[in-house]
């Protein structure tokens, strides 16, 4: 496959989320906002064809729906999906999601609803936990931060919405079993939470990007994974397919200007 000489942030950032799920098996695949879903559609369409996938209403497809107005597109459909099955696959640990919360911690706790100390008089109120709380303990989550800095990912959330690996946040007898955190997916980088104690390790550098420039922009301590190299480009088949996936282009209105894959020094 031929590696692709002109492309995005946002297409680097989508074949990154793609590999979120490279090798999970038959689960049901959820990426929430458009460039998570853009990489769990190009998982499915590339590498990873067992994943599950819904239409976002009811049924399960055998290929991602493109994002954006349908037209003409009619789904491919494959079989029944409504809620009951969902949390089926959701309390089952069948089901990894990547979602964007507001904070992460060095703990991979993560927050959705408030921030600043006073719960009951924050400084910014967001949408509350959602159904994030029960989400986290029993099935997989990566994270999309597309703004990497130290508001987002801070030494210790303002909230927890969603557990990670703060013992002090698991009640004695909790089976914790299903809970895991895949990577963390920044416009910086790519980590995850497999250093030495769930430590926080950087596994991929953005093109242009330096260790020393993500960990300046990090509220907490950082390591550098065995390994660590430059994040792979997308190739002009993966580009073909993230095409298909976004026809009107949505990819290109989710980071503010668009900015290039390869950074200028």
């Amino acid at each position: 496959m031929s590696v692709a000489k002109d492309f995005s942030l946002a297409e680097l950032m989508i074949v990154a989320a793609s590999e979120a799920w490279r090798g999970n098996g038959e689960v049901l695949a959820s990426g929430l906002g458009i460039l998570p879903r853009l990489g769990a559609g190009l998982a499915k369409m590339t590498h990873s064809p067992e994943l599950l996938m819904t239409d976002s209403e009811c049924f399960l497809v055998e290929e991602p729906i493109p994002v954006g107005p349908r037209g003409d597109y009619v789904p491919k459909y494959s079989g029944y999906m409504g809620f009951e099955r969902v949390f089926e696959c959701v309390w089952g640990g069948r089901r990894h999601a990547m979602i964007g919360p507001t904070q992460i911690d060095r703990f991979a706790q993560s927050n959705l609803s408030v921030v600043g100390d006073d719960y009951y008089q924050p400084k910014i109120a967001m949408l509350g936990v959602r159904g994030l709380p029960g989400n986290s303990i029993n099935h997989k989550n990566s994270f999309f931060m597309p703004s990497h800095s130290k508001r987002s990912l801070v030494h210790e959330v303002d909230m927890v919405s969603g557990v990670g690996f703060n013992p002090e946040r698991w009640e004695k007898g909790m089976d914790a079993s299903l809970m895991s955190v895949g990577i963390v997916l920044t416009d910086l980088c790519v980590m995850d939470f497999n250093g030495p104690n769930n430590a926080a390790q950087v596994l991929s550098l953005h093109p242009g990007v330096s260790f020393e420039q993500v960990q300046e922009n990090t509220g907490f301590e950082l390591l550098k994974a065995p390994g660590m190299g430059e994040t792979p480009h997308p190739t002009e088949e993966q580009l073909a397919v993230i095409r298909r996936l976004d026809p009107h282009d949505l990819r290109s209105k989710q980071l503010k200007g668009n900015p290039p894959g390869i950074r200028q020094a």
